[in-house]
């Protein structure tokens, strides 16, 4: 080989050597920290960066996107005496790169037992119950402590997050307990609370239905009793229309009145207060009509027919049988006569329907009477 050629290949290598140390790519979101003769020198930038040769060298290649920690499960005695594994995850973002690199040796770890100790000094002023219940202000307190003192290592702490608190098995199945009882308890309020309600709704129900029957009632009573004063007015109308004689009205109204015991239904019945002037006046028709008849007859035998007229009277009563007949030679008119017996058929039936209403209140106010 010429040995112009060997100086001229050494030179081509060293040139190579020097511009590859000279000349430093950096990534974007990367930061490099340069130090010349072992002190630091700059920080550089992401793109194309040139250095001096053998002098100055990259000490360290920090990331500064925004970076997560899940730190490891650490025992916390709370305010109670109960010792509870908690483990953080923590979002931090180096802003200096000269900071994180020459204020820390290793930030990671610096972070990671600040987070313990501040942990501890939160925690240790709640109960169990106040650290289940209390995350978003342990995790407020503890972003507020590490971004205080990690601002000096070029580091902010972006988030703090409280991943999982184990309390211990025996704290577990008395929360669970706990938890149970109380859905129990609720489920009760709940039942009884659905009972309370069916019932109110059950008795408003039941009233609704007591006064519609209550009103029902009254306006059947209403009607009927308007119907029977209608009939009464009729009646009344027809026996005056035809100038009904007294007697043959106290003749009907005795005649009415074996009616009013033939329901076997019936334990008492009421004999009107008139029975006696009723049957005075009958006695008294039947009088005059025999005196009229036969002129020579004796005053005993008006008065044995009156007696017996009575007897007979009396005996309809207790034995439910017809009254009796006006003889053939009766001086009454025939068109009173059909009125008295049309208001004594209208008399009978509400007579009749008198008798059913009161058999039908008295059931319902003695069902266990007769």
């Amino acid at each position: 080989m010429d040995p112009v050629v060997i100086p001229i290949l050494v030179a081509a290598l060293v040139v190579v050597f020097l511009v590859a140390a000279t000349v430093r790519i950096v990534p974007q979101a990367r930061r490099y920290n340069i130090e010349r003769f072992g002190r630091y020198r700059r920080t550089l930038q992401p793109g194309l960066n040139f250095v001096l040769p053998v002098a100055d060298r990259v000490n360290t290649k920090l990331d500064v996107r925004e970076q997560v920690y899940s730190s490891d499960p650490k025992p916390v005695i709370t305010e109670d005496n109960l010792v509870v594994n908690i483990d953080t995850v923590l979002y931090y973002q180096i802003t200096d790169p000269r900071a994180a690199a020459y204020e820390v040796a290793d930030y990671l770890q610096a972070i990671d037992q600040l987070t313990v100790t501040t942990l501890r000094n939160v925690i240790g002023s709640m109960d169990l119950e106040g650290t289940l219940t209390s995350r978003e202000e342990i995790n407020a307190r503890l972003r507020a402590v590490l971004d205080d003192a990690t601002g000096k290592w070029g580091i902010r702490v972006n988030r703090v997050e409280i991943k999982a608190i184990d309390p211990p098995n025996t704290i577990k199945e008395a929360m669970e307990k706990q938890m149970r009882a109380e859905r129990d308890k609720r489920a009760a309020i709940l039942h009884a609370e659905g009972e309370r309600q069916a019932k109110i709704l059950t008795a408003e129900g039941t009233k609704q239905k007591d006064i519609l029957e209550a009103q029902g009632t009254q306006q059947a009573m209403i009607l009927r009793a308007d119907g029977e004063s209608k009939a009464v007015e009729l009646v009344f109308q027809a026996v005056h229309r035809n100038n009904a004689d007294a007697k043959v009205l106290a003749y009907k109204y005795l005649e009415t009145l074996p009616h009013l015991a033939q329901s076997d239904n019936n334990t008492f019945w009421v004999i009107p207060g008139e029975l006696t002037e009723a049957i005075r006046t009958v006695t008294t028709a039947f009088g005059d009509q025999s005196a009229g008849a036969g002129a020579g007859a004796e005053p005993s035998v008006s008065a044995e027919r009156e007696d017996a007229a009575a007897a007979d009277v009396a005996d309809s009563d207790k034995d439910s049988v017809g009254a009796p007949e006006i003889e053939p030679n009766s001086t009454l008119a025939l068109d009173a006569v059909a009125a008295a017996d049309e208001a004594a058929k209208e008399a009978a039936a509400a007579v009749s329907d008198a008798k059913a209403e009161a058999e039908a209140a008295g059931e319902t106010r003695l069902p266990g009477r007769r």
